[in-house]
């Protein structure tokens, strides 16, 4: 059962538990064809799938924004695409906000103004860079419900790393066990938070939970733990 009235704050993961985009490799696919370069989608989604075999988190923190910019010329090359790669691969990093239809779930902005309401302190933890949180947030006009966004290259961390949960922490003034983290992600947010000392909750839209593990199908459902 929920412990209400214990948590002081409550973070969230943001791509997959506050927003959402079209299916990721379709994005690619229309920035390269806005750029001249055509190619199935069923090729760029088999592309794709074998560069997330290869996806460094703790590369990611320490690069930022230069990450995706070598992760797309590794795309690049996947689908045999030579001329103008290092231009095309800017462009995609550059350009990905214009075309991924970004929207917030539909029950997201419901949850932030009544967590508003009740004086919760609310913030993002999140793997994106703060060039990509900045855009996300200010496209789907979230910015003003959250306290604090941490991005990987806010204090060089990713999750799962304990280290960035509980940065976003000190930054509210909260404590580890006052706090509430929900995200999509087993490994990277509900173990991570976990493992940080965070009451962790794992956004499971679908239905779809792993055995063991505290779950919710709508962001409104974590309002019965404050």
């Amino acid at each position: 059962m929920p412990n209400v009235g214990k948590f002081r704050a409550v973070l969230f993961d943001l791509g997959g538990t506050l927003v959402k985009t079209v299916y990721v490799p379709e994005i690619h696919r229309r920035i390269l064809e806005a750029h001249g370069v055509t190619v199935p989608l069923d090729r760029v989604a088999e592309a794709h799938d074998a560069n997330q075999t290869e996806l460094d988190v703790e590369e990611m923190a320490r690069q930022g924004q230069e990450y995706w910019v070598k992760w797309n010329l590794r795309m690049l090359e996947r689908l045999g695409v030579r001329e103008n790669k290092e231009f095309l691969a800017r462009k995609i990093d550059e350009q990905w906000w214009n075309y991924a239809e970004l929207t917030a779930y539909p029950d997201v902005e419901e949850t932030l103004s009544r967590l508003l309401d009740k004086a919760i302190k609310t913030g993002v933890v999140t793997n994106g860079t703060e060039r990509d949180f900045r855009q996300i947030l200010q496209k789907v006009k979230l910015a003003r419900y959250f306290d604090v966004v941490v991005g990987v290259d806010t204090c060089k961390k990713a999750k799962p790393c304990k280290d960035i949960f509980l940065y976003a922490v000190r930054k509210l003034h909260v404590s580890p066990e006052e706090t509430l983290f929900v995200g999509d992600s087993l490994k990277y947010d509900y173990e991570g938070a976990l493992k940080a000392g965070l009451k962790s909750l794992l956004i499971d839209r679908d239905g779809k939970r792993p055995v063991n593990v505290e779950a919710i199908t709508s962001l409104t459902e974590l309002l019965r733990y404050v």
